[in-house]
């Protein structure tokens, strides 16, 4: 009797396992169902960053997803508010380079897209470079100009360092991963491991890479998820309000008054200086520099500044006019004929950046353009 009552229980044990793993696999499957349902863009972000689409079955990082989905939100919220100025920019400069776009999300979570940003190891700007690598990466840091806070001196040094990285690890998230703790660290953790996955290079248990590196590749992986839920229509746009939407980059000659361009600009002076952080204790520019404005002030920068200084003879003394077929920006306008923005103003005394299908624009060219349109 005793034997039957043991098997009996051994019975009942057994049965009961089975029904708790099989609870736990449902409960579990269902978990992952609601991941996918909250983020359909995981497999383009896995995609542009070489990580396999079954990394969202980890189940670590679907515990990091939970834990971390709120508080990354409004992360991302407050950093659209801050900088979403720069995007434009940052997008157009990876893709012409060659990288995802996604990368703009390893800039937010280094800084929060606030240009002044400084951590305490004095890693500085957008991209956060420690001043030596910024210096090996041809920024310049001294007591006037620090181009770390130079959002577009800056995004391409963090262009050509990624590059580097890729070039020496052959995948994404090993170069993302190396950006946060250097390339010997992610070196002696695939050497260690002796693999290069990454659900097994930042296993908790394990510890391969610093805790710091394993969380800041899922950060940067659910930040990317959450804003490209937005960006490819499944999620509503988070609310954001910036008054510059776009920037672009000029170079200015030495001794150049920023006070005057901030007067021409229609914008204060504070304003100025703080889109262009790399421009450090000075208003009168000590040598030749780059500065930033927004997109929209182009045409007061070309019509009342440029205008405010003397300017140099243009070889631009013929006139093509111009018809629109269709809406189409000035920008454009001045690549195919190799004019320039300013004279385009000039010769036209308006300030508008697009034109409407039946617009006509008087376009200044060159005398051998001016032949070869005229043909």
């Amino acid at each position: 009797m005793c034997y039957i009552a043991k098997n009996q229980y051994s019975g009942i044990f057994d049965n009961l396992m089975r029904i708790f793993i099989l609870s736990f696999l449902l409960s579990y499957h269902l978990f992952s169902s609601t991941i996918f349902e909250r983020y359909p863009s995981y497999s383009y972000v896995f995609s542009e960053f070489d990580i396999d689409s079954g990394y969202i079955f980890d189940y670590e990082f679907q515990q990091f997803i939970t834990k971390n989905e709120k508080s990354l939100k409004r992360f991302y919220k407050n950093s659209l508010r801050r900088g979403s100025h720069y995007l434009p920019t940052f997008k157009y400069l990876l893709i012409d380079e060659g990288l995802s776009d996604l990368f703009i999300y390893l800039s937010m979570i280094e800084s929060g897209l606030k240009s002044s940003a400084l951590s305490p190891k004095k890693a500085a700007g957008l991209w956060q470079f420690m001043p030596s690598t910024a210096r090996h990466y041809s920024l310049t840091v001294n007591g006037y100009i620090d181009e770390r806070y130079d959002p577009i001196s800056s995004t391409q040094a963090a262009i050509n360092y990624l590059q580097k990285l890729h070039k020496d690890f052959g995948k994404w998230y090993l170069a993302v991963m190396a950006y946060n703790c250097g390339e010997g660290r992610v070196a002696k953790a695939i050497k260690l491991a002796q693999s290069d996955e990454l659900s097994v290079l930042i296993d908790n248990e394990r510890k391969y890479l610093p805790k710091e590196t394993r969380e800041y590749i899922k950060k940067i992986l659910l930040l990317a998820m959450i804003g490209e839920n937005i960006t490819l229509g499944f999620d509503q746009l988070i609310p954001f309000e910036s008054k510059y939407q776009d920037i672009v980059e000029l170079t200015l000659p030495q001794e150049s008054n920023l006070t005057l361009l901030a007067q021409k600009l229609e914008m204060p002076l504070r304003e100025l200086l703080a889109i262009n952080r790399h421009i450090t204790k000075q208003t009168l520019l000590k040598k030749e520099s780059n500065i930033i404005i927004p997109r929209d002030k182009l045409p007061h920068y070309y019509l009342r500044y440029e205008t405010a200084i003397a300017q140099k003879q243009s070889p631009r003394d013929h006139l093509i006019s111009y018809v629109a077929e269709a809406n189409i920006s000035i920008e454009s306008l001045v690549k195919e004929y190799k004019s320039s923005l300013k004279e385009i103003f000039i010769a036209n005394n308006f300030s508008k950046l697009t034109l409407a299908k039946g617009e006509m624009v008087l376009i200044p060219v060159t005398k051998e353009i001016f032949y070869r349109f005229s043909q």
